[in-house]
């Protein structure tokens, strides 16, 4: 059994069944669940993991950003 990590209800889940990944609904509050490790079982809700994934789109877009700022710095030396 693992609780909900939003309304804290108790989920009745056959743990050895589920694997990192899967989805879940918790029956009380109904939020959308994703298992986000195995040993020991930990759910997340979907909305943070998505959070999780847009942070890691953004930081990607910042490198870019500072590479292309290097690459403008390093011309205007030239000249």
């Amino acid at each position: 059994m693992v609780n909900c990590p939003l309304c804290d209800a108790v989920i009745d889940v056959d743990e050895e069944e589920l694997d990192e990944g899967d989805s879940l609904i918790c029956e009380e509050c109904g939020a959308n669940l994703a298992v986000s490790g195995v040993s020991p079982l930990e759910l997340a809700s979907e909305k943070e993991e998505d959070e999780d994934d847009d942070d890691l789109d953004e930081d990607d877009d910042f490198d870019e950003d500072d590479d292309a700022a290097e690459e403008e710095e390093e011309k205007d030396e030239e000249y």
